[in-house]
């Protein structure tokens, strides 16, 4: 029940005034004699209203009709509350189906069947008593007061329920509120999104390439697009925001992969030859691993050169194989099969890489193994220096070093040790040595990392 459906009118003062200004003018038409014998008579109690009471009780009906009017103006405010509460009870309810929104709604309805009851009770006051009657008794019109004034008041304590109510939305509606102004744009976006993909499809076909795995994507997007257009109103707004993000991604990804097509076209050309040049190179360079292999076996021990004895032939292997998939991402690229053929070309460059390695651990083998046996206290010397480094740092600070830095430590030195002892002897093991060497480095680079990590930390 609201206040555009139900407010009680305000005319009957009005039509009361009207009347009361035709009886004066009647009276002064009158001729005079008929006048003077009229006028005698409203002074004696005659006329259009009764004086009940006298000045008392014309009080009493001015106090009513202030009540009345007081009542009306809190129906009126309660009602447009009302009116403004339930556009935001709407707007929580379009966006927000949780139970918090759930509970909202239904506390309004409460609140709505609370406005109901006291609205009525207003409008049974207001009908019960016409304050604009001549009869009017002084008793009837302190009666209309006293049942206003308490509607009135009813009417006010209800709307302060409802404000309050109101109040307590604020996070639901600004959140709902929030959703509602992305709806729109984020729709746009979307759309707009579609036909720059489209559009990117359209030119990347005019320059001759297909792009069908792209076209696919693009059209599985047609029915995320119709859905769009249905509206928040059907499929609900927290729905059509993410329907609407997720078309706006993939979309986006579509156009940018097809604006990038032709430059992975001409790409992937270039790796085609690229990896060409490389693998007959490698091809060259792997024949001269035997060669780097017999002056190994004619100048140290076995143990210096047998890891290497598989090299030739799986450097062999990995070309023919590296071959065979530069084939196949050739065909790929000739039928546009862009995946395929960059998938293919990843493969031969691994390949490559391995025989690359291969063919150049034997030569740098050689020269390692050569460099270590013309002067091997080069080699010596350097690793002193690392351990030496390491245990200054270990005992900086300290009067004895912490034994969980202090033990590699004096295991490198005793590796180092044994390593130098192998040496001697008529055909030494080189390789193990520079391994040996290599060991006892990284063991006192790993110290002085802990050390700095630990002091770093502390500090």
């Amino acid at each position: 029940m609201t206040a555009t459906n139900a407010r009680p009118e305000a005319g009957a003062g009005v039509r009361s005034a009207v009347r009361s200004g035709r009886d004066l003018l009647a009276l002064m038409l009158l001729p005079v004699p008929l006048a003077l014998a009229v006028l005698p008579a409203a002074f004696a109690g005659g006329g259009t209203r009764r004086w009940f009471g006298g000045r008392g009780g014309e009080s009493q009906r001015a106090e009513a009709q202030a009540a009345k009017d007081a009542a009306a103006e809190a129906f009126y405010d309660l009602d447009t509350a009302q009116r403004d509460l339930r556009i935001s009870i709407e707007t929580i309810n379009a966006v927000d189906s949780s139970s918090r929104g759930r509970k909202a709604s239904e506390d309004f309805a409460a609140l709505g069947r609370r406005i109901d009851e006291v609205s009525h009770a207003y409008i049974t006051a207001v009908d019960s008593h016409d304050l604009d009657r001549d009869d009017l008794e002084p008793a009837v019109a302190s009666r209309a007061r006293t049942e206003l004034t308490r509607a009135k008041d009813d009417l006010v304590r209800v709307k302060g329920e409802l404000d309050r109510f109101a109040q307590g939305l604020g996070p639901l509606l600004g959140s709902a509120e929030t959703q509602l102004a992305r709806l729109a744009p984020a729709v746009e976006r979307a759309r707009q999104a579609l036909l720059a993909a489209s559009n990117a499809l359209d030119t990347v076909r005019a320059a001759g390439l297909r792009a069908d795995e792209l076209a696919a994507r693009l059209a599985a997007l047609a029915p995320e697009l119709t859905k769009l257009n249905q509206g928040a109103g059907q499929h609900g707004v927290p729905e059509t925001l993410q329907r609407a993000d997720v078309v706006l991604r993939d979309a986006e990804a579509v156009r940018t992969e097809a604006e990038r097509l032709p430059e992975r076209a001409a790409e992937i050309d270039r790796r085609l030859v690229s990896l060409r040049t490389r693998a007959q190179a490698l091809t060259t360079r792997a024949g001269s691993v035997e060669p780097v292999l017999s002056e190994l076996r004619r100048r140290f021990s076995a143990a210096c050169w047998q890891d290497l004895q598989p090299v030739p032939e799986q450097a062999a292997v990995n070309v023919r194989q590296a071959e065979d998939k530069l084939a196949e991402a050739a065909k790929a690229r000739e039928e546009q099969r862009w995946a395929d053929a960059t998938s293919r070309l990843s493969t031969v460059r691994a390949l490559l890489n391995a025989v690359d390695e291969a063919v150049s651990a034997a030569g740098d083998r050689l020269q390692r193994l050569n460099a270590v046996a013309k002067d091997p206290q080069q080699e010596i010397e350097r690793t002193r220096f690392a351990v030496r480094d390491a245990q200054r740092l270990a005992m900086a600070g300290r009067h004895t070093p912490d034994p969980r830095h202090a033990r590699p430590l004096d295991d490198s030195v005793a590796r180092l040790d044994r390593a130098i002892a192998g040496l001697e002897g008529r055909h030494p093991d080189y390789w193990h040595f520079l391994t040996e060497t290599e060991a006892v480095r990284q063991t006192a680079a790993r110290v002085v990392s802990d050390i700095r990590e630990e002091r770093g930390g502390g500090a």
